[in-house]
């Protein structure tokens, strides 16, 4: 009897689902619903009010856009985050399941574009662990303010030479600039955050960033910072490991 019970609670069920004809909108909703429900225990009322923006590969990671920030599926468990809002930027979010701390748990990677313009590209990082716990990962700024030391100076003719200290090490080269340009520095520094890209590489985080000195009406990049961070195991964050400096293009040789 009881065997007969549950054969017709599973019909009646499958019977009223199909019954279910809302307008293709909703479709598109209640199929992403039923598709994180029955393989992530996540709720109707976790994504009721947000829209897929991304997923990783096999779909353990997925990110909703809502009206104040995201909210990130992870393995059948899911938070809110005040991360600043893509928006459409003309680039999709990166969604990755990796193990970049080295600690034999995968984490969720997610890359946003967060800006773009005539000269500016900007994406921003999120590194989540299996608890839902954002990692740190020091900012462009912060690399800028505790590791670099930077110094532009006008050379004979319209050479600009730069100067670049990282991790006790110093770089110089020069820069050329075009013969009719009234050369007239701005600053006696690069200046950052123009551009700022990160990508993952053999399962290492890393960041470029571009410094700029201000001679044209835009911004003249000059030299192109690449950075790859580790994971501190006492820290519980990502710290920087290796800072490398390679001039852009236009190297006066």
């Amino acid at each position: 009897m009881k065997k007969d019970i549950s054969a017709m609670l599973l019909l009646s069920a499958v019977m009223f689902s199909g019954c279910n004809t809302d307008n293709g909108g909703d479709n598109v909703q209640k199929q992403d619903f039923n598709e994180i429900s029955s393989e992530q225990q996540v709720t109707k009322e976790d994504i009721i009010d947000a829209k897929l923006i991304g997923s990783s590969e096999n779909k353990e990671v997925k990110l909703y856009e809502k009206a104040n920030g995201v909210k990130l599926v992870m393995n059948g468990k899911v938070k809110d985050f005040n991360w600043e809002n893509p928006g459409d930027t003309g680039t999709d979010p990166q969604v990755f399941y990796k193990d970049v701390t080295g600690d034999g748990e995968k984490e969720a990677v997610i890359i946003l574009k967060i800006g773009s313009g005539t000269e500016l590209s900007l994406y921003d990082i999120h590194i989540v662990d299996k608890d839902l716990h954002e990692l740190k990962v020091p900012s462009y700024e912060e690399i800028v303010r505790n590791h670099m030391e930077s110094k532009v100076v006008i050379k004979d003719g319209n050479t600009l030479g730069i100067t670049v200290k990282v991790q006790g090490e110093e770089h110089n080269f020069d820069f050329a600039i075009d013969p009719q340009t009234d050369l007239k520095l701005e600053q006696d520094e690069l200046y950052f955050g123009g551009q700022v890209t990160y990508f993952l590489e053999n399962q290492k985080i890393k960041l470029n960033f571009v410094g700029s000195v201000g001679i044209y009406a835009s911004p003249t990049y000059v030299v192109d910072i690449i950075v790859t961070y580790e994971f501190d195991d006492t820290k519980n964050e990502f710290i920087v490991n290796q800072l490398d400096v390679k001039p852009v293009h236009n190297k006066k040789e």
